[in-house]
């Protein structure tokens, strides 16, 4: 038997094939092999149309099938991770009404502000353990507010995986794990939160059916098993966003067990069993893939926009002749600390860990003299990796000690410099395994469908490939570099 997972990415969408029974991947791909395109009509927007998110998958799905060469009726599940926080409406006949507006997209900070402080700090912090913000709800608000012609054809609104699954199955379905993470959740009244919609001005009825995490949520439809070349009936048995979705596919599923990825943007992501909340939202708290009404599973998320991208656009702006195999070769010749050179990696939107501010990305105390490329190189991860320190010392309020950090082999983990900043500086073990996000999608439909009896068993196949223990001669020097980064950014 095998499963399938689908990682809904505002960069790629991937698609992995899992053999159920030795719990390996058999093959993967994603599309597209460049970027998926992030339309910014205005300033701080970010929007994507999700028929892009819907042929990418479906170019994916497609080269996996070709080089796998299965029998395609033994696949019997099928699991989704989507990029988190994004905002789809559609009409009463399904059709999608405007772009979707996407996780860095910034515009509806005012509208989550200002229902901070009318609903009330004490109620929107311990019911639904964060701040409004420019999450999911706030989004539609802006709709409502900017686009009311819009907001008046909306027939139900959903997340980004939520939109595949209806592709999929025809089907309009939520979870409660995404409306966490929307800031729609209730956790005190294991509920959608009444006070949000009546400040909002929204209908309940907006809201799709809610299902479980893992569950049967759905069948593929006769005629989408004909679009994407499967077998209709094929069971939609798991989605979650791509945070938590990460952190299940290390099997971080326990309190205190943490997971981090560094892509386009970065994550570090705790599991916690309190109702614990930052005062200010640096961080927030959302459903966890297991959480449940008895045995409360929370992810305590800390978010850095600009991490990957920043070594991105190095790369394509500064060393466009260097693969970044090259780049970390360079970056290597310069000593920790990168002589006093620091590197602010904000510059992909607001940034929640600086409350909502959007200070831009920039670098500081350059020295014509002194600095080359390669300092720059070197600092940009060396910032990356103070930025994850400056997020782990708020974590530490709502009860996430980090000491061990498991994270997937990829994106800026592939880079020994970013790993062992990371390590040193925060005096934490990385652990790395070969998985992603569209692997751990597989492994938590073919739970959801039955097909493994325990998580335990479906994450017994899993392999540590990887461990990165801090150095302690590198401190003194980090050490120096963080408290002068930090003093800047305060």
């Amino acid at each position: 038997m095998y499963s399938l997972g689908f990682d809904i990415g505002s960069s790629s969408v991937k698609v992995a094939l899992l053999d159920v029974k030795t719990g390996k991947a058999i093959n993967s791909a994603f599309y597209p092999k460049e970027e998926m395109p992030i339309s910014s009509p205005n300033a701080e927007w970010a929007e994507q149309n999700p028929s892009d998110w819907w042929n990418n998958l479906k170019l994916a799905l497609k080269d996996v099938l070709e080089a796998s060469k299965i029998d395609k009726s033994a696949i019997k599940s099928i699991g989704i991770s989507y990029q988190m926080h994004g905002l789809v409406s559609v009409d009463e006949n399904g059709e999608v009404l405007r772009p979707a507006i996407i996780w860095c997209d910034s515009r509806a900070i005012q509208y989550g502000n200002k229902a901070f402080d009318e609903i009330g700090e004490e109620h929107c912090l311990s019911h639904m353990l964060n701040s409004p913000g420019n999450f999911t709800a706030s989004k539609l608000k802006w709709v409502k507010e900017n686009e009311p012609s819009t907001f008046a054809k909306i027939h139900k609104i959903m997340l980004p995986g939520d939109y595949i699954a209806y592709k999929l199955t025809g089907e309009l379905v939520t979870t409660k794990g995404g409306l966490s993470e929307g800031i729609f959740w209730d956790f005190k009244t294991q509920s959608v939160s009444k006070e949000l919609l009546d400040h909002y001005g929204f209908s309940e009825d907006l809201i799709p059916t809610i299902k479980e995490t893992f569950e049967i949520q759905g069948l593929l439809s006769s005629e989408t098993a004909k679009e994407l070349n499967l077998e209709p009936g094929i069971a939609i048995s798991y989605r979650a966003g791509d945070q938590p979705n990460n952190a299940l596919s290390l099997n971080v599923l326990n309190p205190g067990e943490v997971a981090a990825t560094a892509g386009t943007s970065g994550v570090v992501y705790g599991v916690s069993d309190q109702l614990k909340y930052d005062p200010a939202s640096h961080v927030n708290t959302f459903a966890h893939v297991n959480h449940t009404n008895i045995d409360m599973r929370l992810g305590v998320l800390l978010c850095i926009n600009g991490t990957g991208i920043l070594n991105s656009w190095l790369r394509k702006n500064v060393a466009a002749d260097l693969d970044y195999v090259q780049m970390n070769d360079e970056a290597s010749a310069v000593e920790p600390g990168s002589n006093g050179l620091l590197v602010f990696p904000f510059g992909n939107g607001a940034e929640r860990v600086l409350k909502n501010e959007n200070p831009g990305a920039s670098l500081k105390n350059l020295n014509f003299n002194l600095h080359t490329r390669a300092h720059i190189l070197r600092a940009a991860q060396e910032g990356i990796a103070f930025s994850f320190k400056y997020g782990m010392e708020v974590m530490e309020q709502t009860g996430i000690e980090t000491k061990v950090i498991r994270a997937g082999k990829a994106n800026m983990f592939l880079s020994p410099i970013f790993r062992q900043t990371l390590a040193d500086i925060s005096g934490s073990t990385i652990e790395l395994y070969e998985t992603d996000g569209a692997l751990g999608a597989a492994r938590g439909a073919a739970y959801g469908a039955g097909l493994y009896k325990s998580l335990e068993e479906a994450f017994s196949s899993l392999e540590k490939v990887e461990v990165i223990r801090p150095i302690a001669e590198n401190l003194d020097a980090l050490e120096v570099a963080y408290e002068n980064w930090k003093q800047e950014l305060i």
